[in-house]
């Protein structure tokens, strides 16, 4: 991943992670769900959703209305 790329939203549920992706996408904000859940334990780690630094801000307050 390139480094302009920063976390915009953390879930331990795929299914938020994408419905934020699908989210952020309808507004125009490209966006990467990286699953950092373990995978034996799946209790473990996060799926994050990253966007480029120059949309983070709109796209947290997008997100925020999930």
């Amino acid at each position: 991943m390139e480094k302009d790329w920063v976390i915009a939203y953390e879930s331990k549920q795929e299914y938020l992670a994408e419905i934020a992706r699908s989210v952020l996408s309808d507004n125009d904000i490209e966006s990467v769900i990286i699953n950092k859940k373990d995978s034996i334990y799946n209790s473990f780690g996060d799926i994050e959703v990253y966007v480029n630094r120059d949309n983070l801000i709109k796209a947290k307050q997008i997100l925020q209305k999930l």
